[in-house]
């Protein structure tokens, strides 16, 4: 105990508070690494919230409403992806739509499932090692979520890297035009991305609304898909850099839970936005510190493509 807070319980709160949002981010670090603003990861979130939280409950699995939450997350982005680059609607705008969307119709159908609790998800059985001080109840304490998270921050991180498909990811993202002609599927490369981006962001919302609160309130995702996207941006698009990122915002979640379990006399309010502008404020300083982050974007982030152009 240090002031009154649980550093054990602090540590073990911090990896579920942080998966949400790393889910998010990793997938939409993908999306942009192929070139495509997507500003609809909020409601990809929320919808991800929704269906998990409605086919847990419905089919009584907790896998079964993962599976669902990401389907549900895909599905929004595969829609995302037609509208931008198939029918080449402005990225920005279409974007804030979907999220819009993605919020109103979470809301209709979420109505039936308020004050309903979900299927627990059990925890991973690392047999003696969950019991070892301290470092068990931190590491060695959580669902297979948490793990999944950290594993495909590290796929993604070797794909992008090492792999000839990552290459060409990465090429699409950079020069479109170039990439087309040497016959690469630039539309069919984004909307891939687009997709395993918004099944991510839809994992994260169902791992919100099953894990993390778990129940399902409106508009629970709170701003999560939005800091998602400002961790990829400030992180410099850099696997890694999302990693900390997300677990400095579900760091500093998790210490305003133990500052208002402790007692500390601070307005609710204020412990309530902290995560949020520290998290910001933290991301700002060390992109300021890592100068080359300023070049980092793909270079076509955010311009439609047309072979015919």
């Amino acid at each position: 105990m240090v002031g009154g807070i649980d550093i054990v319980t602090l540590g073990a709160t911090l990896m579920v508070a942080s998966t949400p949002v790393l889910l998010a981010a990793t997938g939409e670090l993908v999306a942009e690494k192929a070139g495509v603003l997507n500003l609809g990861v909020e409601g990809m979130m929320i919808m991800g919230a929704m269906g998990g939280f409605a086919a847990a409950v419905t089919t009584g699995s907790p896998v079964a409403g993962f599976v669902a939450g990401a389907l549900a997350g895909a599905a929004l982005a595969l829609l995302f992806g037609v509208l931008t680059q198939v029918f080449l609607s402005n990225q920005t705008a279409t974007g804030l739509a979907l999220t819009l969307f993605g919020l109103g119709l979470s809301a209709l159908f979420g109505k039936g499932y308020e004050g309903v609790r979900p299927p627990p998800t059990g925890k991973v059985p690392f047999g003696p090692l969950a019991d070892l001080p301290v470092v068990g109840p931190i590491l060695f304490g959580h669902d297979w979520v948490v793990y999944l998270s950290l594993g495909l921050v590290a796929a993604v991180w070797g794909f992008l890297k090492y792999s000839r498909l990552g290459l060409v990811l990465r090429a699409v993202g950079e020069n479109a035009g170039a990439a087309h002609a040497l016959g690469y599927r630039v539309v069919g490369v984004r909307i891939a991305a687009l997709v395993f981006g918004g099944a991510l962001a839809g994992l994260g919302g169902a791992y919100l609304s099953l894990v993390r609160v778990p129940q399902w309130t409106e508009g629970m995702t709170a701003g999560a898909g939005w800091i998602a996207l400002a961790i990829v941006v400030f992180a410099s698009w850099r696997a890694e850099r999302v990693l900390i990122g997300a677990y400095l915002f579900g760091g500093i979640t998790a210490l305003q839970l133990q500052l208002q379990a402790a007692g500390y006399a601070i307005p609710v309010h204020f412990l309530s936005m902290a995560p949020y502008v520290i998290t910001i404020i933290a991301l700002v300083i060390l992109s300021v510190l890592h100068r080359r982050g300023a070049q980092a974007a793909p270079a076509d982030l955010g311009r439609s493509f047309h072979a015919a152009r």
